[in-house]
């Protein structure tokens, strides 16, 4: 399971190029050599098995990799290998409401009793003041299923291989959560929760009568054809290629033992946390998203006006839209995505506000460090001297 109190943990809470791309193999002089450097200096320094980086600026794109995706055979990472996303699954989710409030389907301004007047019966929660646009940009004051700690043992070291193919429901999900007092008064803080998607996700299907991924099929993947992009729900492979996930399951051992984790039931996670990407897709997504091809423009105002995250232990320097955040590098630039972890698994999707200058990268261990992801998105969007 995803579980864990710090920043990191809330984030656990993740087509071809054209003719100006490099192969992996590409010398490392060549093309965004400073991007190369980073990759790099992650396999080389052991913060990750391996690692990958696509970007897209305007019409060219460039894939870089270090590293291997399977540390037994010693196969290479390479391009349009799928893996787990994380948290970067709020965004997909946000976008299926927002593209519904475009519908006229529900509001953001919906409280929760008006879809879900029973879920919340006998529980110190008051659905009446609690609206969709609240889930979305984490200020309900629900709490984090996460956090529970009977959920969170069952995640990790041995007890994890005990439970990994456990099926959640999402209602089971949000009882866990309710029987926890609220974290604050809705709209009051930004508090990361992914009971808020779970929540998000549940509106949906009742809004539309349909199940969330056939309604996350219909309004993003097939629309922006991303076809390496999937919500597998109880399904535990990660169909096509793949890296292999390594992950540590939270040992505090100085020398941890490493372990495959890449079959799982992400039912734990769902619509918080539980789809399969590619970085292709994922700059095809948010180019679309934030290019204002995906969402008519009122509601991507809405999904970029953003909350402070400050004093949250979320990651700093951030504000938090609907299911997307802005970030300031620390030479001052401004990006805008997402990110996510599970086990054995890193992505970062992070770009310019119009959505044309779009870097996505992953690593296939779930031990490495922001500063990973930092270091990338500093060599490509900071000019040298600010470094």
């Amino acid at each position: 399971m995803i579980a864990s109190r710090t920043a990191k943990a809330g984030l656990l809470i993740a087509a071809t190029l054209v003719a100006t791309a490099l192969p992996a193999s590409a010398s490392p002089a060549a093309g965004h050599p400073e991007v190369r450097r980073v990759l790099d200096r992650a396999v080389d320094t052991k913060i990750a098995p391996g690692i990958v980086t696509e970007i897209q600026d305007g019409g060219s794109r460039w894939f870089g990799s270090a590293g291997v995706s399977d540390t037994r055979t010693g196969r290479k990472r390479h391009q349009n290998e799928r893996f787990r996303i994380g948290s970067t699954s709020k965004c997909f989710t946000a976008a299926v409401v927002l593209k519904l409030a475009a519908e006229g389907r529900l509001s953001l301004d919906d409280t929760l009793d008006r879809w879900l007047p029973d879920l919340f019966d006998g529980t110190a929660y008051e659905p009446g003041e609690i609206t969709v646009r609240q889930l979305l940009n984490q200020t309900s004051g629900i709490y984090a299923y996460t956090d529970d700690s009977s959920f969170f043992q069952r995640g990790v070291g041995e007890e994890w291989f005990k439970h990994r193919y456990d099926t959640y429901s999402p209602q089971q999900l949000v009882r866990i959560a309710l029987e926890h007092p609220p974290t604050g008064r809705p709209g009051e803080r930004f508090r990361y929760s992914n009971t808020n998607y779970i929540l998000a996700a549940l509106i949906v299907e009742k809004a539309t009568g349909r199940t969330f991924a056939q309604e996350l099929n219909r309004t993003v993947i097939r629309p922006l054809g991303l076809t390496g992009t999937s919500l597998p729900g109880t399904d535990p492979t990660i169909r096509g290629p793949h890296p292999v996930h390594y992950s540590t399951l939270f040992s505090t051992d100085p020398q941890p033992q490493i372990h495959d984790t890449t079959e799982m039931n992400q039912s734990f996670a769902w619509t918080a946390g539980g789809m399969i990407s590619t970085t292709t897709d994922l700059n095809r997504f948010f180019s679309a998203l934030l290019g204002g091809r995906l969402l008519p423009a009122a509601q991507l105002q809405e999904m970029l006006t953003t909350v402070p995250t400050d004093g949250s232990g979320w990651i700093p320097g951030t504000r938090y839209g609907l299911g997307v955040f802005e970030q300031k590098l620390p030479c001052g630039v401004t990006v805008w995505g997402n990110a996510g972890a599970t086990y054995g698994s890193w992505s970062y999707a992070m770009g310019t506000r119009d959505g044309r200058h779009r870097v996505a990268s992953h690593v296939n261990g779930d031990w490495a460090p922001l500063s990973v992801f930092a270091d990338v998105l500093s060599a490509e969007f900071c000019p040298p001297t600010s470094r």
